[in-house]
């Protein structure tokens, strides 16, 4: 038995969720998200929440009932709150600056690195060495995060690099005369 899949997702005021041609709908302050519904797992909105229950008792259905009980809280989520991740530069002369759908950071390559952000994301640089990332679909904003971090992976002896807020970076000790 799932115990996150036995949790009924709670709908908040201002979101609605349907089911429509094999889709389950959110709509939301936040926008509209959609997710394909799995064979495997029966949903049913009640009131203000929507119930998952695996369909057979197989496992398959077993396995997919928590993760389309989590796919289905986050649609909600998203569309009710948003997400967003933080990135941190460090680095001397590492910086970024947002313009418009824009990304430019400055990373010790010869050239600037220009990263076009796609639909439905935003992105926000409050300050040269913080840059935020937010919207609806939890899956999106954490790809765009993933993406710019591969510009330059924070490296173990300096630290030097772009790091999510809070992520532990291990470091190596230098070597020794």
């Amino acid at each position: 038995m799932s115990r996150i899949g036995k949790k009924p997702v709670p709908i908040p005021a201002g979101v609605t969720v349907t089911i429509d041609q094999g889709r389950l709908w959110a709509r939301g302050p936040k926008g509209e998200l959609s997710l394909p519904l799995a064979e495997e797992v029966r949903y049913v909105v009640e009131g203000q929440q929507v119930k998952v229950t695996p369909a057979a008792d197989t496992k398959r259905a077993r396995a997919f009932w928590g993760l389309q009980r989590t796919l289905v809280a986050n649609l909600v989520t998203g569309v009710a709150e948003g997400f967003t991740k933080v990135l941190e530069i460090s680095g001397v002369g590492y910086r970024a600056n947002a313009q418009g759908s824009t990304l430019k950071l400055q990373l010790g390559y010869s050239h600037d690195v220009e990263y076009r952000v796609p639909d439905g994301i935003t992105v926000r640089a409050p300050d040269a060495t913080t840059i935020e990332i937010s919207g609806a679909d939890r899956q999106k904003v954490g790809q765009v995060a993933a993406e710019i971090r591969r510009w330059r992976k924070p490296e173990p002896y300096k630290g030097k690099g772009i790091r999510y807020r809070g992520e532990f970076i291990f470091r190596k000790e230098g070597k020794k005369k």
